[in-house]
């Protein structure tokens, strides 16, 4: 699990694309839209339905920007644009619709997939192998969820030795059996260790933990709004 740590000073993506050319991820790209202003996600693309949440700017653990994967397109009846995003909330794979201008899109070829069966982490770039790195997972009383997610924020913890390595990825799932942990909400995320002899096997309380030399090698590439698939 993780809990609140230093922001992530570098931006975290270029300039904006038109957002004619957005779609729902595939296995080759995905869109990830950086939040510009407070927003309301909504149950389906129209201001005056159900609330689920009010996002903002600024990540809440690490206060990076906040990004957000695009898994769906749409269009009003007055013209304005909606699309729909994963939220870092309960339950896991919670979708809201957010208003399009509140957005700066961007296209990604990255995605991350996590085999629990093998204990593997793959980054796929373009839908080829770019890295495959061991990791160790949930235990059995403590299991790390499976499903679609995508990386909320990146946090440097700039601590030499920290428990959860140099780098830390929430995601936006939840442990479903922990509501609370170390001071967090059960957030489940992809981070370092300072135990490496127990990558390889489950012995987490959800997260996904990577040797500390891998976990660098991944903020070299991966940013928020990378989907990520976990998987038996």
């Amino acid at each position: 699990m993780v809990a609140a740590g230093p922001a992530e000073a570098r931006p975290a993506y270029g300039a904006a694309t038109r957002v004619a050319r957005l779609h729902a991820p595939t296995e080759s790209t995905a869109w990830v839209g950086r939040l510009l202003i407070a927003s309301t996600a909504r149950v389906r693309p129209d201001r005056r339905a159900k609330a689920i949440t009010v996002l903002q700017p600024v990540a809440p653990l690490g206060g990076g920007p906040m990004s957000l994967l695009v898994t769906g397109v749409r269009r009003d009846r007055g013209g304005q644009l909606w699309v729909r995003v994963m939220l870092p909330v309960r339950p896991n794979g919670t979708q809201g619709w957010v208003r399009g201008n509140a957005f700066r899109f961007v296209r990604t070829p990255l995605r991350v997939v996590v085999d629990q069966t093998d204990r593997r982490l793959t980054l796929y770039r373009s839908g080829r192998v770019l890295l495959r790195v061991p990791v160790a997972v949930g235990k059995a009383e403590t299991p790390t969820p499976t499903g679609r997610f995508a990386v909320a924020e990146l946090i440097r913890t700039r601590t030499k030795g920290a428990f959860l390595g140099p780098i830390v990825f929430p995601l936006t799932g939840y442990s479903r059996v922990l509501n609370e942990y170390a001071g967090g909400d059960g957030r489940v995320a992809m981070h370092g260790t300072s135990l490496p002899a127990l990558i390889g096997t489950r012995a987490s309380h959800g997260c996904i933990r990577i040797r500390n030399q891998d976990v660098v090698r991944l903020s070299r590439l991966v940013r928020p709004g990378t989907p990520v698939t976990i998987r038996w």
